[in-house]
């Protein structure tokens, strides 16, 4: 029998591996035998929408920590497929900060062309990994939600694809069950405009911070509290925002704050990040980190030093994202297939350690995109993933960096050239501010 692969999650990342693999029989290779489970009922991960938030239809934790009117926070042309371009999909440039159905649409194109649908057993979340020392395989056991049914079966490799922004990180603050309104972490934040005429308050400095900060005011807050716990963002804000040390306590509707301030405020969205979560497998297999740009027990960021049998897809604080999922697919893949032999646990865990080590010495955004590029070249260099221009992907983001820094509120209404065609990329038809209707047909219309 023939070698048998498990991906988990088809989200950006396990489609990645999916697509590797294709791309692999399509040059006549002879490749395992793929199957991947997803816990929701279609694909794309957390760039599938949905309204619901808890638990699903199902009792399923819900996956999506994506809201309506989100639109891509970095410019699309530094993650781009290199093997599939915008404009191959979309049959011509368009602007470059597309909203979600618009990503979620151009992720699709990709998997639907090398039409790996088949591999994927939807609504079957995994619930236990084992591995079997004398047969060297794991066995898998999930859960077909549809028919309420638990199996298990073996598989030679598993690859871990369940991405890291669905478990979300919850704080405590003292006083928070006398708030007279409403309270939510970022997970659960589905639509601006419930906050229209809101005070609200923002608890952390992340891209959620000051994604879901910048939703609030285009649909009509009134005023917007930003509470930090180490250092402001420092953006250039709208008059009606204001940055704030860290909450200290909630009494009834008035939140205090560590410089003695105070404020009125109607609701508390918290920004305070996500965890590293993966119940179904045991200690000995399971990742255990914050988020950060490189979590150790990695090589090459992908394979479980331990075991290397499991692989790892996409666990990194990220700048780039779904060609540096494809990056570590091809890689991954072409372990797997027997073209790349890793070495000894020793090397391994001395590559690693080295590449933390830099990491821990990064100062700025600045460096951090410079660190994640110079990974996903090294990446791409030992396999067949189509070369792509990692330099110029790091300057468009530096680009990015300068846009936000002039002005928080307009950087979306930029556009950069492709890395992958060369051609440049329209101005989008309406300014960001100014697009209220987040659809992929109101965002494709010209003029």
């Amino acid at each position: 029998m023939g070698k048998r692969v498990a991906v988990i999650g088809a989200g950006p990342s396990g489609l990645a591996q999916l697509r590797a693999f294709q791309s692999a029989k399509e040059k006549g290779a002879d490749v395992p035998e793929v199957v991947c489970f997803e816990r929701q009922s279609n694909w794309g991960g957390i760039w599938n929408y949905t309204w619901r938030t808890g638990t699903d239809e199902y009792g399923e934790p819900v996956h999506c920590s994506m809201y309506r009117y989100l639109w891509s926070n970095g410019p699309k042309e530094c993650l781009e497929f290199a093997d599939y371009t915008f404009e191959e999909h979309f049959g011509r440039p368009i602007a470059s900060y597309p909203p979600r159905a618009v990503l979620w649409d151009y992720i699709k194109g990709r998997v639907e062309k090398a039409g790996v649908r088949d591999q994927i057993r939807f609504s079957t979340p995994v619930r236990r990994i084992e591995y079997n020392e004398d047969q060297q395989n794991f066995s898998v056991t999930v859960h077909s939600l549809a028919e309420d049914r638990m199996y298990t079966e073996d598989f030679d490799n598993v690859v871990v694809a369940t991405g890291h922004f669905s478990t979300p990180n919850v704080p405590k603050f003292d006083g928070l069950e006398t708030f007279n309104g409403r309270v939510m972490h970022a997970h659960d934040f589905r639509d601006a405009l419930e906050f229209k005429d809101k005070n609200i308050l923002i608890i952390g400095t992340s891209y959620s911070a000051e994604d879901i900060g910048s939703q609030c005011y285009k649909y009509g807050a009134r005023t917007i509290t930003v509470s930090h716990r180490t250092a402001p963002m420092s953006f250039h804000w709208p008059d009606n925002w204001e940055e704030v040390p860290l909450l200290t306590c909630v009494d009834k509707n008035t939140c205090h704050f560590k410089d003695g301030s105070s404020k009125e405020i109607d609701a508390i969205i918290m920004c305070t990040g996500y965890l590293h979560h993966f119940p179904f497998l045991p200690d000995g297999l399971r990742l255990q980190t914050d988020n950060r740009l490189w979590p150790l027990n990695l090589y090459k960021g992908v394979f479980w030093e331990d075991n290397p049998r499991l692989m790892y897809l996409g666990m990194q604080d990220q700048f780039y994202t779904f060609n540096m999922f494809d990056a570590q697919a091809w890689y991954a893949r072409d372990y797997i297939m027997g073209r790349i032999q890793l070495p000894d646990l020793e090397t391994m865990r001395q590559h690693s350690q080295a590449w933390r080590d830099r990491e821990e010495k990064l100062e700025d955004d600045e460096q951090m995109i410079w660190f994640q590029g110079d990974y996903v070249q090294e990446l791409i260099d030992e396999t067949d993933y189509p070369s792509f221009d990692v330099e110029g992907v790091n300057k468009t983001f530096m680009e990015w960096e300068h846009h936000k820094h002039e002005n928080i509120m307009t950087f979306r209404d930029n556009s950069y050239p492709s890395l992958m065609t060369g051609n440049p990329q329209p101005a989008h038809h309406t300014t960001w501010l100014k697009a209220m209707d987040d659809s992929m047909e109101s965002y494709l219309k010209s003029g």
